[in-house]
């Protein structure tokens, strides 16, 4: 697997990803999500060849907040270590930024992957969160 620095990638590979993991609120939105790629602090992509197997996205300041927008890896490709390393390696990217936080679904499998990531519950922190969508 090769991990590198996302650059931008063509539309159709992007799309394909994020269909291949069922997150139709991209694919039904092409541009928002190139505006989205375009305006990230940091982006991670795995390849196998030619091939886009998963990303990492961050947004925030890099300073204060790092928020965690989009891990997503293709699902022929889970359960082989691929998200980790991409978690990995994105967070790397900014070791002194004082909060990390991400918004994902309530699922024992996610749950389990951002505990053994080293995140924690915002429940179990005393904090809340809230969201707005549009």
């Amino acid at each position: 697997m090769d991990y590198r620095k996302y650059e931008g990638d063509s539309p159709e590979k992007v799309l394909s990803l994020y269909e291949s993991v069922g997150w139709t609120n991209y694919t039904w939105r092409p541009e928002m999500l190139r505006q989205a790629y375009a305006h990230s602090l940091f982006a991670l992509a795995a390849y196998e060849g030619e091939a886009l197997i998963g990303v990492v996205r961050l947004v925030g300041d890099g300073a204060s907040i790092l928020y965690v927008q989009d891990l997503l890896v293709r699902p022929e490709y889970q359960r082989r270590g691929i998200g980790s390393e991409l978690l990995r390696r994105a967070l790397a990217q900014f070791p002194q930024v004082y909060q990390t936080v991400l918004l994902t679904d309530d699922t024992e499998k996610t749950r389990a992957f951002y505990q053994a990531m080293g995140l924690t519950d915002a429940a179990e922190t005393g904090c809340r969160a809230f969201v707005r969508f549009q």
